[in-house]
Formats: C-alpha cells, structure tokens, sequence
C-alpha cells in the first residue's frame, strides 16, 4: 500500500490543520481585485470578439483564447466561493458564487456538493465517480466484456476528453435528478441557472443578435470547458498518483499524492492554481495557495508535472493495484 505522506514528512494531522488554519483566512482587498481583474478584462474580452466579427472569424477565435483563460479564472473564483474561502461573507460567496456559477454554466450550489464530495473521496477506489474522471482498475478491466472495454478506452482517449467532454459536460449540468441526499436548494440552482442561460439567449435572439451571441460566446465556452477537463485532469492523472481502499485510505495522502503541482508559466500559472495545497486545505483561498506551498515542506514532495509531461498523462487509464501506480493499456499483462 502507499505510504502516508503524513509518515513521510514527519507531520501528524494536526500539523495539517494547522496549516489550514493559519492560511485559510479571506483578504477582502486581494479578493475583489482579482474579481476586478479578471471580470473586467473577461468583458474585454467579450467586447472585442463581437466587434472583431466584422472581420475574418479566426481573428474572432484568436481573441477567444485570452478570453477563455479569464473564463476559467471566473471559474475559480467561482470555486473558492463554493467552499466559502473567497471572502468572509458566507452571503457574499453564495453571491459571487452563482453569478460566476451563471457565467460558467455552472449551477452554484449543486455544484459545491458535488465538488464537497470529491474532495472527501478522493483516490478512495470504493467510493469513485464524485467529480473524478472514470478510472478502473486492471482487474476491474479484465473483468469487462469485449465491448465494456472499447466503452472505457473511448471514454479515456484524449480525443472524448477534451472534444467531446466540453459538450457533455455542458449538457450534464443543465439536470440533476433528486435522490434523498439533494436538497430544494440544489435543484434550485440548477434551475435557476437553466432560466438565466434560456433568458439570455431569448434576450439575444429579442434583440437579433443571437448569431453573433453564438459566435462569441460558444467558442470561449468551448475552449475553457475543454481547458478546465485538461488541468482537472492532468492534476490528478499521472503515474505515481494515489489510489487505496479503506481502512489504508488516508485524506492528506491522498490530497498530497494523489494531486500534481502542474507548474505553468505565467500568466497561466495565475489562471490554474496550486491544486495539491487546496486538496488538503480547501478554506484556502487561492490568492494565499503559493504561500502555503513555499512556506510548508509538506508540499515539496509533490509531484510537479510541466506542461511536456501532460503528454505521458493521456495514455495512463487504469490502475495496477499490485504496482500501486497508473499503467496505460500498452502496459497490459
């Protein structure tokens, strides 16, 4: 079984909290300048994509990729309201949260259960399928019929990941049936979201302007959804990622291990994150995250993935329980 990282970096769980405790405090100043700074330029953004449709339309989709970085950052300070470590306010969180929620396509609070449950189990192989990508193990593997295993390859290429799974995801969020853990307020904000974007549009189409909404819109929703399914994915897929079954499961094994420190250049590096540190600690907000990294060696045994090695990342798919690490389906005996 994997060693805890607890046992490795001499640090016991309250060493742990404490971390958490001593950098999970909101700046409101640093807080609103990011919504400025990204909201702001997000509009830009916007603005120039529809006055540049007078033009040839790659120039449009050039100007959709800067646009589409800052669609993610709305979908991170989204995130940090949805464990309310944004600002102080729990009111002002859920504020921000479903307006950023609405941006994104996002339904805000039933999003933020979803995502409290992937933090609790995540790399736990008997509770899987919160907010992870589909993993099975090889035996697990074996086990499946001939066209069960051409299902889990379709759904592990590269190609469904990150060309399909945009739309799917889009699609997937716009329903949520009710189970005795949903609350009113879950279905809420599934449909409230589902009647601003339908609003939107019919607003747009009033107007006759719902081609070029289309063309503006679209290709920035698109490329982020896509880019959000990438950084998702490559922060928890790689090969010496962890995977246990209780009792060996451990919370901050898994947070430390089992996410990578993916180490961009900037300004990317502002747009993504530190996704190891929030793991272990999600009331750290993300504008304190590279403090709580440089100052704590509990996070320099992280794996650090560069953006040459997220290539290696695509072709690992299952996990080899008795290697105690992500093979690819080459890698099959």
């Amino acid at each position: 079984m994997t060693t805890s990282v607890q046992g490795e970096t001499g640090l016991g769980s309250t060493s742990w909290r404490e971390i958490g405790t001593r950098y999970g405090r909101t700046e409101v100043r640093r807080a609103y300048i990011q919504v400025a700074t990204t909201l702001i330029p997000l509009a830009i953004g916007f603005t120039l994509m529809a006055l540049s449709l007078s033009l040839p339309y790659w120039v449009t989709l050039l100007l959709a990729i800067p646009t589409a970085g800052f669609l993610v950052r709305t979908f991170i300070i989204m995130h940090d309201c949805a464990h309310s470590s944004f600002l102080p306010s729990r009111r002002m969180n859920d504020a921000i949260g479903a307006f950023t929620g609405y941006l994104t396509l996002t339904p805000f609070a039933q999003w933020r259960r979803d995502h409290a449950i992937h933090h609790a189990s995540s790399g736990d192989l008997d509770r899987r399928g919160h907010g992870d990508v589909d993993t099975i193990t090889v035996a697990e593997y074996k086990a499946l019929s001939k066209k069960d295993q051409f299902k889990y390859r379709m759904k592990r290429n590269p190609f469904a990941l990150l060309i399909v799974g945009p739309v799917y995801l889009m699609w997937s969020q716009r329903f949520r049936p009710r189970s005795k853990a949903t609350k009113d307020k879950q279905i809420f904000s599934v449909w409230w979201t589902n009647v601003a974007i339908v609003g939107t549009v019919a607003a747009f189409a009033i107007a006759g302007l719902l081609a070029e909404f289309a063309l503006v819109y679209v290709p920035v929703m698109y490329m982020a959804a896509s880019a959000g399914i990438f950084l998702f994915y490559v922060q928890h897929q790689f090969e010496g990622t962890y995977w246990d079954r209780k009792p060996e499961w451990d919370y901050v094994t898994a947070s430390i291990a089992g996410s990578s420190y993916l180490k961009l250049p900037q300004p990317l590096m502002w747009m993504t994150g530190l996704h190891h540190v929030h793991h272990m600690a999600p009331r750290i907000p993300n504008y304190l995250l590279q403090e709580a990294h440089d100052e704590n060696p509990m996070f320099h045994k992280v794996t650090v993935v560069t953006l040459k090695d997220t290539r290696r990342a695509f072709q690992l798919a299952l996990w080899d329980e008795e290697r105690n690490r992500l093979i690819s389906f080459r890698e099959l005996t």
